[in-house]
């Protein structure tokens, strides 16, 4: 085939892939009850006329049938149907279950009574105390991985994330019984959230991004130089404040966006996010001079430092969008200059690399959503094609066979270019694979083009489930780097409050390093935790000294979370299409549905 017909088929127009049939959100963008006259039934019985006791008898009788044949009947059809929802969880459900005790192990604050981890106790209630213009503080939250800082860049991408998760879903977190604990773990973090700005004003000129500090090499008390449980920490934890924050602040705003459509069932706390999301979306988009929250922050730019806020700017858009309806919103999303914005900050083949720092890929998807269920023609239809050309090449480079990353031996995907902690980017990238497979297979797409090559979803979900597996212990160690998971797995993880006993003694700043230096596995074990993971080599050293390889954090583990729930066969093979189109309207110049596609 010719270079000419490879690009032809590389640009094939992929609104022409339609359903075989409307599905609900066409037929009326949202399931809605129909107008339908009710019908009253009229039954003539007629005059019968017989003895008393020909009566009493038939009655007798009746009910004797009832209770010999019926009740015996409908007995078993109960219980059939109980058996029927509870049917045994896969190996991804399984590992959900632990998955989500991570975040449990994260939190700050000052925990319920039913905090499932008996080693935590409540901590960091003095965060932010001292800000004149926070009531409460800044207490609550997550700490991010093995240390006790509070990053709001990462733990607000992780609360997005775990909302669309749930908005795609929901029916899956509750078919093993985490549908309560999935929503508690995202509230627990956007009431946090609300706490980092003026969440009740119209208009903002600062948000609050981070709590706690470490400097590399620090010599004095920090969270780098100290190695104590959170709930004892006795040295300054002093707060960032951000006054340009593009990136912070559109990942809060998608942050309480998303959560906003989980929690629609609860209308005042609903509202109460979508208020704040606007105000801080309008902080973030409309300040005067644009630079990175992180830029010249000695306490962030080692850790979580942006490298750029075009990709945001769209991903809050996005979510903007959904949540309110407001086509304002996606018409700002789908500008070519914010697109090509976007795309000059992040080079190819990175764009394709969803993370906390780049939401781009994430962006495209969830508007090729759009265009996949909504399909909203001019004048958005020329950048939804764009972006859902986009998303597609960018599955095409999850696939071994294109060889646009490296993979180890094991077969582990090297998005990150053999730099430690591949981990966390394997699962993102797991994720918006098999959700996109999900797409295809609700809407009757058949498939893609990789160049010449026809793609379909099970090449996706082939994907998505062998870095999964991976995860869980399918690799050369044969460990699980899912603690708790299987019988081998990382026993000295990079984590403070895992590897300090819980035996009521404070063991101050320098008294916990020997805790740290020991070589024996942690005395609590911190079910659910994705360590960073193997080298490029699939080589492992489960040694507590080295973060590289034992240290989990937020955003890692949201991803796996999201991924699991997507890739376990309970609830259904199905995503939920119209719960995330809640808040949108119609076009008054919807238009009529393309042709039936075919190859």
């Amino acid at each position: 085939m010719s270079e000419d017909e490879q690009s032809r088929n590389m640009d094939l127009d992929r609104s022409a892939l339609q359903r075989q049939e409307l599905d609900e959100t066409e037929q009326g963008w949202l399931l809605r009850p129909q107008d339908t006259e009710m019908k009253k039934k009229y039954v003539d019985l007629g005059c019968i006329l017989c003895k008393w006791e020909m009566l009493k008898w038939l009655i007798l009788s009746l009910l004797i049938g009832f209770v010999v044949v019926g009740i015996p009947v409908i007995v078993a059809k109960t219980l059939s149907k109980h058996r029927e929802t509870v049917s045994p969880p896969d190996n991804y459900a399984v590992a959900l279950h632990m998955a989500l005790k991570f975040f449990d192990a994260q939190k700050s604050g000052r925990l319920s009574k039913n905090n499932d981890v008996p080693w935590r106790g409540n901590s960091g209630l003095g965060d932010g105390i001292g800000l004149t213009d926070l009531k409460g503080g800044l207490v609550g939250g997550y700490y991010d991985s093995g240390n006790n800082i509070k990053f709001h860049f990462p733990m607000a991408f992780s609360m997005t994330l775990l909302s669309w998760s749930v908005i795609e879903y929901s029916h899956k977190y509750k078919a093993v019984g985490e549908y309560d604990h999935i929503r508690d773990i995202i509230k627990w973090g956007t009431d946090y959230l609300l706490l980092t700005f003026n969440s009740s004003a119209t208009a903002i000129n600062k948000i609050y991004s981070q709590v706690g500090a470490a400097q590399k090499g620090s010599t004095s008390p920090d969270d780098e130089y100290c190695w104590q449980r959170p709930e004892d920490m006795n040295y300054a934890r002093p707060v960032q404040t951000s006054t340009s924050a593009p990136d912070l602040g559109n990942e809060v705003a998608s942050a309480l966006a998303a959560a906003s459509i989980v929690f629609k069932d609860d209308t005042a706390y609903s509202k109460k996010l979508m208020n704040a999301a606007k105000t801080v979306y309008k902080f973030a988009t409309e300040s005067g001079q644009q630079t990175p929250y992180s830029q010249g922050n000695q306490f962030i730019e080692p850790f979580y430092n942006s490298t750029g806020y075009w990709d945001e700017f769209m991903w809050g858009a996005a979510w903007m969008y959904h949540a309110t309806g407001n086509y304002s919103y996606l018409s700002f999303a789908t500008d070519s200059s914010l697109t090509a914005n976007a795309a000059d900050t992040i080079q190819k083949p990175d764009s394709s690399v969803f993370s906390w720092d780049n939401k781009l890929p994430g962006a495209e998807l969830l508007l090729t959503r759009i265009r996949i269920y909504l399909d909203l023609g001019y004048p958005y239809e020329e950048m939804l094609r764009a972006y859902h050309n986009t998303t597609e090449l960018n599955m095409c480079s999850f696939l071994h066979g294109f060889h646009a990353f490296n993979w180890t031996k094991g077969g582990l995907i090297q998005l990150n270019h053999g730099q430690p902690r591949p981990l966390e980017y394997a699962v993102n990238a797991a994720y918006l694979a098999s959700l996109y497979a999900d797409y295809l297979n609700t809407s009757n797409i058949p498939g893609w083009y990789c160049g010449p090559y026809f793609m379909n979803s099970s090449n996706l979900h082939g994907f998505a489930a062998s870095q999964v597996d991976y995860i869980l212990g399918n690799n050369p160690k044969n460990i699980s780097y899912m603690v708790g998971y299987g019988e081998n797995y990382p026993t000295q993880v990079h984590h403070r409050g895992a590897s300090i006993p819980h035996d009521r003694i404070a063991y101050s700043c320098t008294a916990g390093w020997k805790w740290r230096d020991r070589k024996s596995p942690n005395p609590n074990v911190i079910t659910g935790a994705m360590v960073g993971g193997p080298n490029r080599f699939d080589g492992f050293s489960d040694v507590r000294s080295n973060k590289n390889y034992t240290e989990p954090t937020l955003a890692g583990n949201a991803g796996l979370i999201a991924v699991l729930v997507s890739l376990t066969s309970s609830g259904g093979d199905r995503i939920d299409k119209n719960s995330i189109f809640s808040s949108v309207q119609p076009l008054e110049s919807y238009p009529p549905p393309s042709p039936v596609w075919e190859p």
